[in-house]
């Protein structure tokens, strides 16, 4: 197939790239600045397109002739504009471009969270509606929704190695006593690379997750005793997510303005 992947340079697309050429497809990658990727293994391997989601008049180029577009791309930080608004403008632009170059289906990357509860903080809530906007194209989505992913280089799970490797006793707040359901790297990249040969996943929201469901208290101490270190963790009533944004952003080199939304969906329950 004739596949575009998003979000390059990320965690998840940079070691999709490599799955997608093991598979035997053709894979053209898009970048906002692709010489960002001139430095990777796979970058020869690749067409590499400048394109940017939140610049419409870019995107028919990067689409062109593509079979399937995986959708890899979410803001964290809120810095400026919200991210939930920069999210959803950036998946009804990409969207549309897509329906508008005949592609086949997208695959989306997205979170766990129930919204019948409403407990979805506004990051879960904000990747729920970015597959909601990508549906809205008339493109068949398939959109895969994961807790925290297990390996080196994911945001979430480098919170809780640095916080479990710099803090021999820990003062935790609340939401390291929320359940969570984490999945390893390797069976994401399995998930979206099977999905092309699943006709059944087309159009389709998929819940993924490992096989053990944790509290993020019972994930760092797992982590200790692996790491053989010996960990105490002392929890506290009152602790916001913007003090444990700012606290994450002293011990790891997470920064608070990304640490923040994703602490806020730390709060949230994802099985």
């Amino acid at each position: 197939m004739r596949i575009l992947v998003t979000g390059a340079t990320g965690y998840i697309g940079g070691r999709l790239v490599p799955k997608l050429l093991e598979a035997g497809h053709a894979v053209r990658v898009m970048s906002r600045q692709p010489r960002n990727l001139e430095h990777l293994p796979w970058y020869e391997d690749v067409e590499a397109v400048r394109a940017d989601v939140l610049d419409p008049e870019s995107l028919p180029h990067a689409l062109d002739g593509i079979d399937v577009a995986y959708y890899l791309i979410h803001s964290m930080s809120d810095s400026d504009e919200s991210f939930a608004e920069r999210d959803k403008r950036a998946a009804r632009n990409f969207g549309q471009a897509a329906q508008e170059a005949g592609v086949g289906r997208v695959i989306y990357l997205g979170g766990l969270g129930n919204e019948e509860k409403g407990e979805l903080s506004p990051h879960l809530r904000s990747r729920h509606e970015t597959g909601e906007v990508l549906r809205a194209s008339g493109v068949p989505v398939t959109e895969f929704r994961a807790a925290i992913i297990v390996g080196s280089g994911s945001v979430s799970f480098e919170m809780v190695r640095y916080l479990t490797e710099r803090l021999p006793v820990m003062v935790t707040p609340r939401w390291v006593g929320t359940r969570c359901q984490p999945i390893a790297i390797r069976d994401v990249l399995a998930y979206l690379v099977d999905a092309l040969e699943e006709p059944d996943s087309k159009g389709k929201i998929v819940q993924i997750g490992g096989a053990d469901v944790l509290t993020y208290r019972e994930m760092m101490m797992q982590y200790a005793e692996v790491r053989g270190l010996r960990r105490f963790m002392l929890p506290v009533p009152v602790l916001t997510p913007s003090l444990s944004s700012h606290w994450v952003n002293v011990i790891t080199p997470i920064p608070s303005d990304i640490a923040r939304p994703l602490i806020e969906g730390l709060t949230s329950e994802v099985v």
